[in-house]
């Protein structure tokens, strides 16, 4: 198994760091201390969570820091939804779909890596590419 910078997963959530910094850059002044910040921490906090769960030794530690990420990517949804009735984004921005397919793929991933921990509930073919 490689790093956490071989995961998909890793790879689109700081492809979404990327996308909310350039989204960020355009508002307000005002919003610097405020909605631009949390809105950028929410973002980094859910790469840095994936890398940190993946250096851990047990993989009830590695879902804990899944689910953290999780949580930052609601809390970004949930700013993406202010900022947008305060129209300093775009209420057609492709940014919800992004969010929505990186939510996907990490709550795949979090049964995955539960799975890993209780070979029960793995099914047959993942067995089979678990154990060659």
């Amino acid at each position: 198994m490689g790093t956490h910078k071989d995961l998909d997963i890793w790879k689109l959530s700081v492809e979404l760091v990327v996308r909310i910094y350039d989204v960020t850059r355009s508002f307000p002044n005002e919003e610097l201390y405020g909605l631009t910040s949390q809105m950028r921490r929410a973002a980094v906090s859910v790469p840095s969570n994936i890398a940190e769960g993946a250096a851990r030794r047990h993989n009830g530690e590695y879902v804990q820091f899944l689910y953290i990420a999780l949580g930052s990517l609601a809390e970004l949804e949930t700013q993406v939804i202010i900022v947008q009735r305060l129209r300093y984004l775009p209420a057609d921005t492709a940014i919800f779909e992004f969010i929505e397919h990186i939510r996907k793929k990490l709550i795949a991933f979090i049964k995955y890596v539960r799975a890993l921990s209780s070979p029960k509930l793995l099914n047959r073919s993942t067995r089979k590419r678990l154990n060659p």
